[in-house]
């Protein structure tokens, strides 16, 4: 089924209008990582998630009708590789503002962890000779390296 010149440009609009507004979102996200405010890159979640589920749907979509885009006034392609390109670059961006997040996250847990541990008393029992003999003290605190 063909759609007209009008279709057309209307659908490859809304993309790139679609595109254009997740990556504003995905950037404040980034910022409030960046920013050591993660508590902030929760206000658009919600948004930012269905927005990007009906992204996936609609490059998809156009993925499989590449004539789609052949059609397409010329300047329409340009602004929606912009818009694209520029997506990828805050996807990234973000990217690295989490990766730095788990990797203090991480850290931290670590550290606490080993601070219990350490500030734990070891146990201690009476051998045959009424001597105390030291025992490892319990911890029930597990850290998963591979998380």
């Amino acid at each position: 089924m063909s759609s007209s010149p009008a279709e057309v440009a209307e659908r490859l609009d809304q993309l790139v209008i679609l595109t254009e507004r997740l990556t504003y979102l995905v950037a404040e996200q980034a910022k409030a990582f960046e920013a050591h405010r993660p508590q902030d890159a929760l206000i658009h979640l919600e948004e930012t998630g269905r927005l990007a589920n009906l992204y996936r749907h609609e490059s998809a979509r156009i993925r499989s009708t590449p004539d789609l885009i052949a059609s397409a006034n010329p300047t329409q392609g340009v602004r929606l590789r912009r818009a694209t390109e520029a997506f990828d670059a805050v996807l990234a961006r973000q990217a690295r503002a989490v990766g730095a997040v788990k990797t203090v996250t991480e850290g931290l847990v670590r550290a606490i962890a080993e601070e219990v541990a350490s500030q734990r008393q070891k146990g201690s029992s009476y051998g045959s000779g009424g001597l105390q003999n030291p025992t490892a003290a319990a911890t029930a605190i597990t850290l998963n390296q591979r998380a």
